[in-house]
């Protein structure tokens, strides 16, 4: 005959009349497990064969196998000294189905139930479930699909496993109806609503999806409002309360928000104290905020932060500088006094790299300007994570500097980064009457199995310009950053379907080998040498000119063409730069003693600038100029070209310049080119760097010798094109979009034009 024990809570609370007698366990029996093997519960169970069992023992055991969450029930007997356990298993989750989901796919909504708790093979819990649709509703509210609806079903199957089921009504995505404004007495509303990235729809809300709610959006945008007023002046300003409604249909929010600006405070005086350890007028120097000056908040950071970054140069890497008001409320002043803590003086104990399963890691080491074991250099570090950057490997590069536990004056560098790909397919496209689409195109990548290197295949299969080259870069050939590549390549050039060029051909076939000599962390000096023979052949109608020279040089060349250039780049990014410059100075000899002896230089100044948040200015000019060596011209097929969305955008490709008696350009021996370009967000899409609209002006054009009407015998702005647009640049998930539509601003008798243009590539 069995005998009861007593459970888990009645054991806890028994009175002495209801305490088990202690026994002897003879045996252990488990009862009632499906699924479940004998030895888990075994495992789990505080008792064993031999123990003397209870009232203590007896709850710890009710307590443990309760804790598994494998039990919905326990029960203990004892029988002739036999310990049986009796359970009651849940059931086990056999399957999760999902209907109605569009919004999301039905793998990223099982990973969302699966962190829940909820997945196949899990045992299944009420409390597990309802979980896991606060976790469907969760993701569909971050998607602002306020009136979704989710209906879930557990359907019992055999050998006590459960289906579950989620039957999902999605509905429309609710959209931000008003947003308003309330307080503000000095600045008009919508220039306020334009600080926001939340909008009301729009004709790019498609794209953008600002018209949609989101908690962290808002929060971001009262954060660019606060920055607004703090950085006018209005030191008092605070957002006293924000409303978010939404529609008895669930289909519209309305945003409103309470605001008080308060006063505008103007800068009486700045003093610095502290242990400043640098000269005091050094420091002065970075301070941006004087006396008379409106009060600024970003200034005043930037203060700071110039302040301390300038120290962390020094190896005071938690240098505190610590701006301390003093306001004047009556006068609507406001005095700062900066006090400087440098804190101590701290090295670089490790520099540790972690993203980087491709590169290899001296690849990223090798760009560090930060040493390990010397002293913390702010600059060092950030100019380390900037050449990491402008490798074009990483698509993200960060930073972090932890404490060294156990030390007070170390830290370890830990530079984080995002590899993303380094292969290229670029192509080109334009149209005109005469030639209809041109297509050209490369294959490159820079980064040769994560070493560094860079390798390129070229093939333009125009019916103008026929380009087959193939290059090879190591930009470490030695360990101070001296590059070197090699060049392999064929050059055909048939502009006898170009009517805006003068007929002739030429095949070049060379090969050369070339340096990059960095002299420091801007500048840089590149030379190289390469050997060529070219093929001249013309038609019955080239230009007399190019009969000449053939008649006089014979149709096939030799030349050791030597280059050499010196650039100076400070942009802050390749790819999206807003600020910065970039000179270049490029020249090429036909060395004397060979067939072809010619020199040819050319100049570009690029110049870039914001203001007004988000606008750039883009200002890029180009000069030109070439000649004969030896008494010898210079060969034809060298001459300068203008023309073209990379010069002069409105104008076909090479068609500024000398022409023939047919009115096709005959190049020239100086070219000139300028432009000045305003880009800023696409409308919508103020956040979103890789659209940029822009209006531009171009002019320039080729020069010399002067045609057969007396033209362009010397850079003259007579004698130069301009035009005017708006491009259009994007760099979409298929690779960099450029687009331009153009129209000439002086255009003459005989000019070549062509009004859209543009250029298109992608990734792999």
């Amino acid at each position: 005959m069995k005998k009861i024990i007593p459970l888990l809570i009645s054991t806890l609370y028994a009175t002495s009349a209801l305490a088990l007698d202690p026994f002897v366990v003879k045996d252990i029996r488990v009862e009632g497990i499906q699924r479940t093997e004998a030895g888990t519960v075994f495992s789990y169970l505080p008792v064993k064969v031999g123990e003397t069992l209870d009232d203590e023992k007896v709850a710890a055991a009710v307590k443990a196998l309760y804790a598994t969450g494998f039990f919905k029930d326990v029960r203990l007997e004892t029988e002739n000294g036999v310990l049986v356990v009796t359970l009651q298993e849940r059931p086990a989750i056999a399957q999760v189905d999902i209907s109605g989901a569009k919004e999301f796919t039905k793998e990223q909504l099982k990973d969302g139930l699966k962190a829940a708790g909820l997945a196949e093979s899990k045992i299944f819990d009420k409390a597990l479930l309802e979980r896991a649709e606060q976790e469907l509703k969760r993701q569909y509210l971050s998607r602002g699909k306020y009136a979704v609806t989710i209906t879930t079903t557990v359907t019992p199957l055999e050998r006590n496993r459960v289906a579950i089921g989620f039957d999902i009504s999605e509905g429309e995505i609710a959209k931000i109806k008003q947003i308003n404004i309330v307080g503000n007495e000095v600045v008009p509303e919508k220039e306020l609503l334009g600080q926001f990235v939340l909008s009301t729809s729009g004709w790019m809300s498609w794209y953008s999806k600002n018209d949609q709610y989101s908690k962290q959006k808002l929060a971001a945008d009262l954060e660019s409002l606060r920055s607004y007023y703090l950085n006018r002046g209005y030191l008092e300003f605070n957002i006293e309360s924000t409303q978010v409604s939404i529609s008895p249909d669930k289909q519209g929010i309305y945003i409103t928000i309470n605001l008080h600006e308060g006063t505008k405070y103007t800068i009486s005086d700045v003093k610095l104290a502290g242990e400043m350890l640098l000269p005091e007028d050094e420091l002065r120097k970075l301070i941006m905020v004087k006396p008379g000056d409106t009060f600024s908040r970003e200034r005043l950071t930037e203060s700071s932060k110039a302040i301390s970054d300038r120290l962390g140069n020094d190896g005071y890497a938690f240098a505190n500088i610590n701006a301390v008001p003093e306001v004047d409320k009556q006068k609507g002043t406001v005095a700062f006094t900066f006090f400087v803590d440098p804190g101590r003086r701290i090295y670089v104990r490790r520099i540790n790299v972690a993203g980087n399963t491709k590169t290899r890691d001296e690849v990223v080491r090798r760009e560090m300007r930060q040493a390990e074991g010397g002293w913390y250099a702010a600059d060092k570090i950030n100019r380390s994570r900037e050449r990491l950057q402008r490798l074009g490997y990483f698509s993200d590069v960060n930073v972090e500097t932890p404490a060294v536990a156990g030390t007070t004056d170390q830290v370890d560098l830990n530079y984080s980064v995002t590899e993303k790909p380094t292969g290229s397919i670029m192509a080109g496209a334009g149209f005109s009457s005469s030639q209809g689409l041109v297509l050209s195109g490369s294959i490159s990548q820079q980064n040769v199995f994560g070493s560094g290197n860079h390798l390129a295949l070229q093939v333009n299969s125009g019916s103008i310009n026929k380009v087959y080259s193939l290059s090879f870069t190591d930009p470490y050939f030695t360990d101070d950053g001296v590059s070197r590549g090699f060049d392999v390549y064929q050059r055909k050039v048939n502009t006898t379907s170009l009517n805006t060029v003068s007929s002739y051909s030429t095949s070049t076939l060379g090969g050369g080998i070339r340096f990059g000599i960095p002299l420091n962390e801007k500048d840089s000096v590149s030379l190289g040498l390469a050997l060529e023979k070219i093929d001249i052949s013309l038609t019955e109608d080239a230009s007399q000119r190019y009969k000449d020279y053939v008649n006089q040089f014979g149709n096939t060349a030799y030349t050791a063409r030597a280059d050499m250039g010196w650039a100076r780049d400070t942009r802050d990014s390749l790819t999206y730069p807003t600020a910065g410059s970039l000179q270049r100075v490029y020249g090429e000899v036909g060395v004397p003693g060979l067939d072809i002896e010619y020199y040819k230089l050319s100049y570009q100044h690029q110049y870039l600038q914001t203001f007004a948040k988000n606008y750039t200015l883009l200002l890029n000019g180009e000069a030109g100029m070439a000649g004969g060596l030896s008494g010898k011209p210079l060969p034809f097929f060298k001459n300068f070209y203008a023309g073209g969305i990379s010069s002069v955008r409105g104008y076909r490709t090479s068609s500024l310049g000398p022409q023939d008696v047919n009115g096709n350009s005959l190049g020239g021996t100086k070219r000139l080119v300028g432009s000045a370009e305003l880009m800023f967000p696409f409308p919508g899409l103020t956040t979103d760097k890789s659209v940029r609209l822009g209006v531009f002006v171009d002019g320039g054009s080729a020069f010399g010798p002067d045609d057969i009407y007396g033209r362009y015998s010397k850079v003259s702005f007579t004698d130069m094109r301009f035009s005017s647009g708006v491009s259009l640049s994007w760099f979409s998930p298929i690779g960099p979009l450029k687009f331009s539509l153009a129209k000439p601003l002086n255009q003459k008798e005989g000019d070549r034009t062509e009004s859209f243009q543009f250029q298109m590539g992608t990734m792999f």
